[in-house]
């Protein structure tokens, strides 16, 4: 291991700098992604090596809980406060909010923002003087008609690209809730009372666990980590106290073929992107599995308890409406 203390996290003055001084630190370390998840477990944190792997190859700034977990991980856990302090200002400079790197970001224009008003200088194509009063100024009719064109153009391209999205089969990848990351539980909308959790399928056609509707009071274990994986996606973490973590992905073979298990191999586990549920209450979101235009449903579209979790086509349906709480 390489003097830690000669890295200050304050050298960096934007994101990528920032980002640059991870770098550093983990070669410093001297551990591998693998050790340093391995070594944030001993230390009670949550580190995934996907997520860091995924964190040190962009130039943006990591979330603090990965932060904290990663530096005190590499050994530096008596500065973590100073990584915090150093992050916290890029992020308030403007620099690392939003993964910029620039120290003075040109502000981006508002979607709500009106379309700008034409020159009152710029005289239209036509006859001279139409439209304009003695003194050649617009008159205030035309303005109105430009403003009402320019509005009626902005309409009917946001239509246009409304079409072209449901022709071409885009994903619905609105955002109108935050989703609350980390330690969740994941329940169907329309039964609270039950979580997603580690279960077996009714039929007994399987050995190992799979993913299942279950009382939540009755079911502790494994817990639930929500992990972002970038490009706003997830990985669905179980954590049990024997078995360790496991990721959920999609069965693609065998006899319960599109039922969700956990399995170590969290790198190829299947990735979701949370949307808002089409139906259900609100915050409450739909499971889309990645790639394709399939989401996590319940088999026979039930959410009676013992119903195993699978991945259905998407739909307006109840089933695969889903309420993230944090545990």
């Amino acid at each position: 291991m390489g003097n830690l203390r000669e890295l200050s996290p304050y050298a960096a003055e934007d994101a990528a700098g920032f980002v640059e001084s991870m770098r550093r630190l983990k070669e410093l370390s001297g551990m591998t992604y693998r050790e340093l998840e391995e070594q944030a477990g001993r230390n009670g944190d949550v580190l995934a090596r996907s997520t860091l792997a995924d964190v040190l190859r962009r130039d943006r700034l990591p979330r603090p809980d990965v932060l904290a977990a990663f530096v005190r991980a590499c050994g530096d856990g008596q500065r973590v406060g100073d990584w915090l302090d150093a992050r916290e200002r890029i992020a308030e400079g403007g620099a690392g909010r939003g993964g910029g790197t620039s120290r003075t970001p040109s502000p981006a224009p508002s979607a709500s923002a009106s379309p700008p008003a034409p020159r009152e200088d710029h005289e239209e194509v036509g006859s001279v003087g139409q439209g304009t009063g003695a003194d050649g100024a617009r008159t205030p009719g035309r303005r109105r008609q430009t403003l009402l064109a320019l509005a009626a153009v902005a309409l009917l391209l946001v239509a246009g690209a409304g079409v072209w999205a449901w022709q071409s089969g885009d994903e619905d990848t609105r955002d109108e809730t935050p989703v609350a990351d980390g330690w969740v539980t994941i329940r169907p909308a329309g039964r609270t009372g039950l979580c997603l959790t580690d279960g077996r399928d009714r039929r007994g056609a399987y050995g190992s666990a799979v993913a299942v509707h279950l009382p939540c009071a009755g079911a502790p274990v494994p817990r639930t980590y929500l992990e972002p994986a970038g490009a706003g996606l997830y990985r669905v973490q179980w954590h049990h106290p024997e078995l360790g973590k496991g990721c959920l992905t999609v069965m693609d073979t065998g006899p319960v073929k599109g039922m969700l298990e956990p399995r170590d191999d969290c790198a190829g586990a299947t990735l979701f992107r949370l949307e808002p549920a089409p139906s259900g209450a609100p915050g409450a979101y739909r499971f889309r599995t990645v790639p394709g235009a399939r989401c996590v449903g319940t088999a026979d579209d039930s959410v009676a308890e013992g119903v195993e979790a699978v991945q259905e086509p998407c739909a307006d349906s109840p089933d695969q409406s889903f309420v993230v709480r944090p545990d």
